[in-house]
């Protein structure tokens, strides 16, 4: 890893769009994982801020969704593939658009599933891609209903 300031971006197949993440703080790195402070983009009733961890390996981005007091809104779980360009230490995460969020409540939400199907009739998403996001999916939930989720997140999150 070239530095301690990667380049991030996010993509997103609906609405299509890539943000430069360029006020987001990195707070870790390593070859499996990606930890990030950041402000909202767009500012939202709740939502203020939060971090992020991009599990590399697995596919996911698990995110803690904080208000304006820091208190835990959510934790929100997005399925993503990346590219990493070592040369410029820039890496580009896809959300696959299905989601996860864990609520305070214990309460647990899948969302956006019926934006997969969209996304493929409209030949945003390859069947490769569709297929890897559905088994991603389906390795997170594995983890959340067995309790290892949260508990294997780095403590810079909490912070």
């Amino acid at each position: 890893m070239p530095n301690d300031t990667p380049i991030l971006y996010r993509k997103r197949l609906i609405p299509e769009e890539c943000i430069l993440l360029n006020k987001d703080i990195l707070l870790y790195r390593d070859e499996h994982i990606l930890v990030t402070k950041w402000q909202t983009i767009r500012p939202k009733k709740d939502l203020d801020h939060g971090t992020s961890c991009y599990f590399l390996d697995k596919g996911w981005k698990v995110s803690r969704f904080l208000n304006r007091l820091g208190g835990l809104i959510c934790w929100y779980c997005d399925i993503v593939e990346h590219t990493y360009d070592p040369a410029s230490d820039t890496y580009v995460f896809t959300d696959l658009l299905a989601d996860v969020l864990l609520y305070p409540s214990g309460e647990i939400r899948v969302v956006d599933l019926n934006e997969i199907a969209d996304a493929f009739e409209e030949g945003l998403l390859s069947p490769a891609q569709a297929c890897a996001c559905m088994r991603k999916l389906d390795s997170l939930l594995k983890e959340i209903y067995s309790g290892r989720l949260l508990a294997s997140l780095p403590e810079c999150l909490e912070s």
